[in-house]
C-alpha cells in the first residue's frame, strides 16, 4: 500500500514591541506580551483546540489507520505554557494515541543553519530536550529544519547529530523531471533520507482552498481524492506537508476546512490505494530512490523557494550579520536572560518581515507582518539589537571584574 504523510508545522513567533530609539539603555524587555498572548489565544479558539479535537475523533475513529506529524518550535512551546495550557494538554493527549509523530526542529525557530554550526546544534538540543520535558520523555528520530530549509551541507549535519531522515521542498529548480513522490538519500550522507513535500497538492489545502478567483474552486473530498488516484503508480508517497493554522486561522472555519478535513481520511482509505505513515514508517519502510543533490539550499517560500524571503535585500542582510556577530560572546557568557532573548531574536520571522518583495509574494509577506512596512520592521529590530549589545557588554565588564 502506498502512503500520505500529513505533517504541520505549528509556530508562533515571539513579537517584538514598539522600541523606540529613546528606549535604547533603558529598556531591556523587547517582547510585546500583550499582543502575543492575544495572537496565541485567538489562533488556540480559532485552530488549535477544534483541530486537536478533530484529530483526536479521527485518530480514535480509524483505529490506526490514520496518523499525522507535528513539529513545535521552541517559541510556540514556551507560549503554550504561557498562554495556552489548555492547548499544551490537547497536544499532549494527541501524542499519546501513539499515532503521532513529533518532528526535532531549532528551538528558536532559526537561521542558525546557515551561518553556525555550533549554534545550529546547541538550538536543535535544546529543542530536542523541551519536547522529552512535555511529552513524557519523548525523543524525534525525524528532523524539520525551520522554514523547511535545506541543503546537502544542512543534511550532512543533521546526519551527524544523529537523524534519520529530514523533511524539506519538493523544489521544481531541484527536483527537475523527477518527482517528489519518491523517497531519496542526502548526497553526503546517504544514510540520511530525505522527504520533500508535494508542494502542488499541499497549497490547494494550505493556500487555495478558500480561493474564489483558482480555477478548481472550490475544493471537495471527491476532486482532491481524483488528484490522488491520478498520482502513478510508481510513486509510493504523498507528503503533504503545512502549517497547522492553515485550518481555522488562515482557512476560516466558514470556509469548510475542517468538514473537509474530517472528511478526508475516510475517503483516502476507502477510495485509493493509500494509506497514512508518519515520516520514521515512510523512512523505514520505503526504499530510497537515489540522492538528491542540492548544492544551494531551498525552502518553502515564494515561487523561487530559496533563502530570499528571509535573506534577500541589504536590510534583512545586516540585521543577520549584526545578530551573528553576537554569537560566541553569548554562549560564553551563558546567562540565562541573554540565552533566552538570543533564542527569540533569531527567530526567522523577524527577518520575514524586513522583506521588500512585491506582487503575491509581496501579499503574503504583509499578511503575516505586525508592521506597517518593511523599513518599520528593520528599525524597530535593530533598536532592540542595540539595547542587546549594550546588555552583552555590561555582562562581560560583570564577569571580568569578578575574574
Amino acid at each position: 500500500m502506498r502512503t500520505i504523510c500529513f505533517y504541520f508545522q505549528v509556530h508562533q513567533p515571539y513579537r517584538l514591541k514598539p522600541y523606540r530609539f529613546f528606549d535604547i539603555g533603558d529598556d531591556h524587555y523587547y517582547w510585546d506580551d500583550f499582543l502575543n498572548r492575544s495572537v496565541m489565544r485567538r489562533v488556540a479558539q480559532k485552530c488549535y483546540l477544534p483541530m486537536n479535537a478533530l484529530l483526536l475523533e479521527l485518530i480514535e475513529r480509524h483505529k490506526g489507520a490514520f496518523k499525522v506529524t507535528f513539529s513545535f518550535s521552541g517559541t510556540f512551546m514556551d507560549q503554550m505554557e504561557a498562554y495556552a495550557p489548555d492547548v499544551l494538554e490537547s497536544f499532549q493527549r494527541l501524542v499519546a494515541t501513539g499515532q503521532v509523530e513529533v518532528l526535532s526542529e531549532t528551538y528558536g525557530h532559526s537561521l542558525a543553519s546557515l551561518r553556525s554550526k555550533e549554534e545550529f546544534a546547541r538550538m536543535v538540543d535544546q529543542h530536542r530536550d523541551k519536547i522529552k520535558q512535555l511529552f513524557n520523555g519523548y525523543t524525534p528520530k525525524v528532523f524539520r529544519n525551520t522554514e523547511l530549509i535545506y541543503s546537502d551541507r544542512i543534511g550532512e549535519m543533521v546526519h551527524d547529530m544523529g537523524y534519520t531522515g529530514i523533511l524539506t521542498e519538493g523544489a521544481k529548480h531541484v527536483l527537475g523531471w523527477k518527482s517528489p513522490n519518491f523517497v531519496y538519500q542526502n548526497s553526503i550522507r546517504p544514510e540520511l533520507k530525505v522527504l520533500l513535500k508535494n508542494f502542488r497538492l499541499s497549497d490547494d489545502i494550505a493556500f487555495r482552498f478558500s480561493n474564489k478567483t483558482w480555477s478548481d474552486y472550490p475544493l471537495t473530498v471527491d476532486k482532491f481524492i481524483s488528484w490522488v488516484n491520478a498520482i502513478p503508480k510508481s510513486e509510493p508517497v504523498l507528503n503533504l506537508f503545512m502549517d497547522y493554522e492553515t485550518f481555522g486561522e488562515h482557512q476560516w472555519k466558514e470556509t469548510g476546512i475542517f468538514e473537509f478535513m474530517r472528511a478526508l481520511p475516510e475517503a483516502v482509505l476507502s477510495k485509493t490505494d493509500f494509506g497514512f505513515s508518519t515520516p520514521s514508517e515512510v523512512l523505514g519502510q520505503v526504499d530510497a530512490i537515489s540522492p538528491i543533490h542540492v548544492p544551494i539550499p531551498i525552502s518553502w517560500a515564494d515561487e523561487e523557494r530559496d533563502l530570499t524571503a528571509w535573506l534577500g535585500n541589504d536590510l534583512q542582510d545586516e540585521a543577520f550579520d549584526r545578530l551573528y556577530e553576537l554569537e560566541q560572546t553569548v554562549r560564553q557568557l551563558d546567562d540565562p536572560d541573554l540565552i533566552r532573548d538570543w533564542n527569540y531574536l533569531q527567530t526567522s520571522d523577524h527577518f520575514y518581515y524586513m522583506c521588500t518583495k512585491f506582487f503575491s509574494d509581496g501579499d503574503i509577506h504583509s499578511y503575516f507582518s505586525p508592521y506597517d512596512t518593511p523599513y518599520d520592521a528593520f528599525i524597530n529590530y535593530m533598536n532592540v539589537l542595540s539595547d542587546f549589545v549594550l546588555r552583552i557588554k555590561q555582562k562581560k565588564k560583570e564577569v571580568e571584574s569578578v575574574e
